[in-house]
């Protein structure tokens, strides 16, 4: 609904929502048109609900290891 709103793909709008919350993110493509893709989210900004929406969506679940309690 959000990506909708904004004639935006779902991946810019969380690329958005990363860049509004100082999130450091390194998206990765082989595909020209998805790395032109995501270098398109510095022409819209999410609203204040909208930001409050997509952080309602966090169950504080992780699919991967905890960058916090890393074992090298």
């Amino acid at each position: 609904e959000i990506a909708d709103k904004h004639h935006k793909s779902i991946a810019q709008v969380i690329l958005r929502w990363d860049l509004q919350n100082g999130v450091v993110t390194i998206p990765k493509s082989t595909k020209e048109h998805r790395i032109v893709e995501n270098a398109s989210v510095f022409d819209f900004e999410l609203t204040k609900e909208e930001m409050d929406l997509i952080d309602g969506l966090d169950q504080n679940h992780r699919v991967g290891p905890d960058p916090d309690n890393f074992d090298f």
